[in-house]
């Protein structure tokens, strides 16, 4: 009977995740500087609507909707998943290099010759797709020498860590070198793609963020028994068939993937893998059977909602969604930390 309850209890909490997100979600698409009362939302969606609203709403505002969605549930599985095989409450995607990797791949790329153009006092890159690729190739470069490292050395979950900070200096060290020989156009487009921002995601975009994250959200729910095992330790984990070496080298790799693919297209938003997880862990406990699914429900509501805040805070003006996570994300992350202190 307490299984039973305890099962009623976390399908509640996934319920009122998704209507909360679907409620983010309708509100987000009425608001803005063009307002959309919802009985005209609800008509676009279901196929009808005047001819503005449609080309408001299914071409400008669901498209960033769906990345925020996508981008927040995809961050939000990496950072849980890495946080179980790593063993470390501070563990995130961004804790392997990959949003420095990828700012580093992105200034490459455009001083490089990536085409960019100044347009009513903001820039514009010609040529997006060349800078998504070099992020992209940045992103998880950093990922795969950590990994060689591992594999080759037998690096601890916490040796993984620190090597993961080591390679963010490197990147950011690259990065500001890079800077020092840009131009000033060319200095204001690498600034540009370092804010996060959802708006840059079109439908193709949104179709290969799906793709990937259905494909590894699958992958880690199969693995679901094994991170709980890898929760306990690697004796513990080896002792029930856990092959745990492997199985973390391959989870790092696939968080970090799946991470780098997100950041290649929206830029560096930071934060939402160590709040979602650590929300849902404090809410409904460790167990990676409901913790993988909550909290790509929680990255996704978090983001869609700060990236709403974003939009409306100061309109017409729209501010970066990575500042309003940074905002939210400093407080948590020095709250874990002191609280892992207070524990030794």
């Amino acid at each position: 009977m307490d299984y039973k309850a305890y099962r009623r209890r976390k399908l509640i909490l996934c319920i009122a995740l998704f209507l909360s997100l679907l409620a983010v979600s309708l509100f987000s698409l009425s608001s803005g500087p063009y307002h959309v009362p919802l009985r005209e939302v609800l008509a676009v969606l279901l196929g009808g609507g005047g001819k503005d609203d449609r080309l408001v709403l299914l071409g400008i505002r669901l498209p960033r909707i769906v990345a925020g969605i996508l981008v927040g549930a995809s961050m939000g599985v990496a950072g849980a998943v890495l946080q179980g095989y790593l063993r470390n409450p501070l563990a995130t995607p961004f804790t392997m290099g990959v949003s420095h990797g990828a700012m580093f791949g992105a200034s490459l790329a455009i001083i490089l010759g990536a085409g960019y153009s100044l347009n009513s006092g903001q820039v514009f890159l010609n040529n997006p797709y060349a800078v998504v690729l070099f992020a992209f190739l940045g992103a998880i470069s950093a990922t795969l020498v950590i990994l060689a490292l591992a594999r080759l050395r037998g690096l601890s979950p916490e040796a993984i860590v620190l090597a993961g900070v080591a390679m963010s200096s490197l990147y950011s060290a690259l990065t500001t070198l890079v800077q020092y020989f840009a131009n000033e156009l060319q200095l204001a487009a690498m600034v540009y793609w370092s804010f996060g921002n959802l708006a840059r995601a079109t439908w193709r975009e949104n179709a290969i963020m799906a793709v990937a994250f259905a494909l590894i959200f699958a992958y880690f729910l199969i693995k679901r028994w094994d991170l709980n095992a890898s929760t306990l330790g690697d004796e513990i984990a080896k002792s029930v068939g856990v092959n745990i070496e492997r199985e973390r080298l391959i989870g790092t790799l696939l968080s970090a993937f799946i991470t780098s693919v997100t950041v290649a297209f929206v830029g560096v938003i930071g934060f939402v893998g160590l709040i979602a997880p650590h929300s849902m862990r404090l809410i409904a406990g460790g167990d990676y059977r409901s913790l993988i699914p909550l909290s790509a429900l929680a990255g996704a509501l978090l983001l869609v909602s700060a990236d709403t805040v974003a939009r409306l805070i100061v309109s017409p003006m729209t501010l970066p969604v990575g500042v309003i996570t940074s905002f939210l994300g400093a407080p948590a992350f020095i709250y874990l930390l002191v609280r892992m202190e207070g524990r030794r």
